[in-house]
C-alpha cells in the first residue's frame, strides 16, 4: 500500500517538475521578460525573503522561536487563516441547522427554498460594496464575505443529504415504531453525514478563495493584501511567491479535510480503514 502511494506521488510530480524546468530554461535563455515572468529561482529566493524575518536575530529581543515566526509570510498566513476560520464557522453554523430543517420539512423547504435559490447564484464578490458600506474596513467585511462563500455549499449539501436518505432505512424505522425525533436523530442525520461533510469540504475551499479577494479590498494584511501590494510596486516575483503560498496552503487544507472526512466516515460503506 505504501509503495503504491509513493508511486502515485512520483507520477503526480512529473508534470510540475517538467513545467518548472521549462520555465527555468525559458528564463535562462531570455525568452521571457524577467520583470513580467521571473525565473523559478528568483521566485524561490523571494519566497524565502517573504518567509524569514527581515531583522537579524537579537537574543535580547526575545526567544528564537518568536523571532523565527515573525516573518511577513507567517503573519499574513495567520491573518488569512483567522478570517477563514471565523467566516467558515459563522457561515457553516448558520447553514447546517437551516439545511437540516429544510431537508426534513417540506413546509420549511417550500418557504425558504425560493429565497435561497435567488441568493445562491450571487457571487460573494458582488457583496463587496455592501460589505464595506455595512461593516466598514477591517476583518468584519472579510468575515461577512467568507461566511457567504461557505454558507451555500454547506446548505445545499445538507439539504440534499437529508432529502436523499434511502427509503429502506425510513420504512424499517417506522416498522419498529420509531418516533419522528428519533427518526431524524438516529436515521436521517447519520445517513446525511457524508453529504454534509462534502459540503463542509467545498465550503472551506470556497471560504479560502473568498478571503484572498476580500483581503485585496478591505484589510491591510493577509496573503491577498500582500499580492495586491506587490502588484502596485510591480514585484512580480513576490506576486508569484504569494500565489504559490496560497496554493500550498489550499492543498494542505484540502488534504486535511479529506483525511478528516475519511476518518469520520470509516463506518460508511465503500470507505476502507
Amino acid at each position: 500500500m505504501k509503495q503504491q502511494h509513493w508511486r502515485e506521488f512520483a507520477a503526480g510530480i512529473v508534470v510540475p517538475v517538467l513545467v518548472v524546468a521549462l520555465w527555468q530554461a525559458s528564463a535562462m535563455l531570455g525568452w521571457v521578460n524577467p520583470q513580467v515572468l521571473p525565473s523559478p529561482a528568483a521566485v524561490v529566493h523571494k519566497w524565502f525573503e517573504y518567509l524569514l524575518p527581515l531583522q537579524p536575530y537579537d537574543p535580547a529581543a526575545g526567544s528564537w522561536l518568536a523571532w523565527a515566526f515573525s516573518g511577513e509570510l507567517v503573519g499574513d498566513t495567520l491573518s488569512s487563516m483567522y478570517r477563514v476560520l471565523v467566516g467558515f464557522v459563522v457561515g457553516a453554523g448558520l447553514a447546517l441547522p437551516l439545511g437540516l430543517v429544510m431537508g426534513s420539512s417540506k413546509r420549511m423547504y417550500a418557504w425558504f427554498n425560493p429565497l435561497m435559490q435567488v441568493l445562491r447564484p450571487i457571487p460573494p464578490i458582488a457583496y463587496i460594496p455592501l460589505a464595506i458600506l455595512w461593516f466598514g474596513l477591517g476583518n468584519a467585511p472579510a468575515v461577512f464575505l467568507i461566511a457567504l462563500g461557505a454558507f451555500f455549499p454547506v446548505l445545499m449539501n445538507t439539504i440534499a443529504g437529508v432529502r436523499q436518505v434511502d427509503g429502506i432505512y425510513i420504512r424499517a424505522a417506522r416498522n419498529l415504531g420509531v418516533g419522528q425525533h428519533t427518526m431524524f436523530v438516529r436515521v436521517m442525520l447519520p445517513a446525511a453525514v457524508p453529504y454534509i461533510l462534502s459540503g463542509v469540504r467545498i465550503g472551506i475551499g470556497t471560504a479560502f478563495i473568498v478571503v484572498i479577494v476580500s483581503e485585496m479590498i478591505a484589510v491591510n494584511n493577509g496573503l491577498g493584501f500582500r499580492i495586491l501590494e506587490a502588484r502596485e510596486y510591480f514585484w512580480s516575483d513576490k506576486i508569484i511567491a504569494g500565489m504559490i503560498s496560497i496554493g500550498l496552503l489550499g492543498l494542505a487544507i484540502d488534504v486535511a479535510m479529506n483525511k478528516l472526512n475519511n476518518h469520520l466516515l470509516r463506518w460508511h460503506r465503500g470507505l476502507e480503514n
